[in-house]
């Protein structure tokens, strides 16, 4: 069937956004510019601060929701299913797992490349499944099991790349190494809050805008409160700012006042998250899962391209084999190697019940699927 000229949009939208939310917080890292009180010039690593500017993005989808309830106020849909009352709090457990793992996987793109950072994070993969297993009392088939196995071969061979890759001034090996440890750290946080929504929240039916604007709120309040305290927090070689503490939010915004195209970069950040959330449900929705994973995975080869065209990184030949694994584990995981068998052996292509409402075909991708 023909995608209609809305569908092909919401697939661009998503797929330009969810690249431009990562290569918008690698640029931003990328600029030098002076701090406050005439310090010298140093580079815009505030991970705790971009973190909050897209739990920012995230909760603008609850104005988002509340402008389309509005809307559709006067002309009730009749295949929409019911709202169920729910208690807000609900998100708020999910939401802290969100926020620190955001928070990491931030610390851990100041220390890597944008690709391999983008390519790691298929490891949430492995502990989703491990964790559905041992809290869901989920079975997971032959092909799913298989696929953890290639996804864990495929996050070797990304991790011998960035080993022997050059390396520049900016990030030394030591770095890279410990980056690439902390996205993986992050998935399992990340992992934790898709089995948290999937116990507690999917239950009660939440629109998933509503849903992401209330995490999002959660995490932007919750961050920004914490911002006070880590002004005050030594933090040694992860601190990117002169005071050597955890974040200096009063050093981002002076660094902002001397390079404009620092907000820039936030911005794109921001309104990019927003977006890409609302065109990943619109796809699962007018799509289906498959097609919106399938647009995920072309993320990684925009923002790798983009970051070799930009000279942020070097290239080097294992990262290709490296994400052909990860995206054949993927595929495993999610099932997509039905189809091709069922038309191999049918000659026609399936039709699998409940395609357009499940996110994932063995478990669901968390709720705020962004940076």
């Amino acid at each position: 069937m023909a995608w209609t000229k809305y569908q092909l949009f919401l697939a661009g939208l998503m797929l330009v956004t969810g690249s431009i939310n990562t290569l918008s917080a690698k640029w931003a890292d990328n600029f030098v510019a002076p701090g406050c009180g005439g310090s010298k010039e140093h580079s815009f690593q505030h991970p705790f601060l971009q973190a909050v500017g897209m739990f920012l993005g995230e909760f603008s989808c609850l104005a988002a929701f509340y402008l389309l309830q509005c809307r559709l106020a006067g002309t009730p849909d009749p295949s929409a299913d019911p709202q169920q009352p729910f208690n807000p709090l609900l998100f708020l457990p999910p939401a802290l797992c969100d926020m620190t793992g955001t928070s990491i996987m931030y610390v851990a793109l100041n220390m890597t490349s944008a690709s391999s950072f983008q390519m790691l994070r298929g490891a949430v993969i492995i502990f989703t499944g491990l964790f559905s297993v041992a809290f869901l009392g989920r079975r997971l088939v032959l092909s799913q099991w298989l696929g953890i196995l290639v996804t864990i071969a495929g996050l070797v061979v990304v991790g011998l790349a960035d080993l022997l890759s050059k390396h520049d001034g900016q990030h030394k090996l030591s770095e890279v190494i410990t980056g690439d440890l902390l996205i993986i750290m992050a998935q399992i946080i990340v992992s934790i809050q898709m089995v948290l929504e999937e116990k507690f929240v999917y239950k009660h039916n939440v629109h998933p805008l509503r849903a992401v604007g209330t995490e999002g709120l959660f995490g932007f309040v919750i961050l920004s409160l914490l911002l006070v305290p880590m002004y005050y927090i030594p933090a040694g070689s992860f601190s990117g700012s002169p005071r050597g503490t955890l974040e200096d939010a009063l050093d981002a915004f002076c660094q902002v006042g001397h390079q404009p195209l620092i907000a820039l970069a936030l911005l794109g950040n921001i309104s990019s998250i927003a977006f890409f959330n609302f065109a990943g449900i619109s796809v699962t929705k007018e799509l289906s899962a498959t097609t919106r994973m399938v647009l995920d995975s072309l993320r990684t080869i925009v923002i790798w391209a983009v970051s070799l065209a930009l000279g942020w990184e070097a290239f080097h030949p294992l990262q290709i084999l490296g994400f052909l694994i990860l995206l054949t584990g993927t595929a495993l995981y999610n099932g997509l190697h039905r189809p091709l068998l069922t038309r191999l052996g049918r000659g026609r292509p399936p039709m699998e019940e409940g395609e357009h409402e499940r996110l994932l075909g063995g478990s669901r991708t968390p709720i705020n699927d962004g940076s």
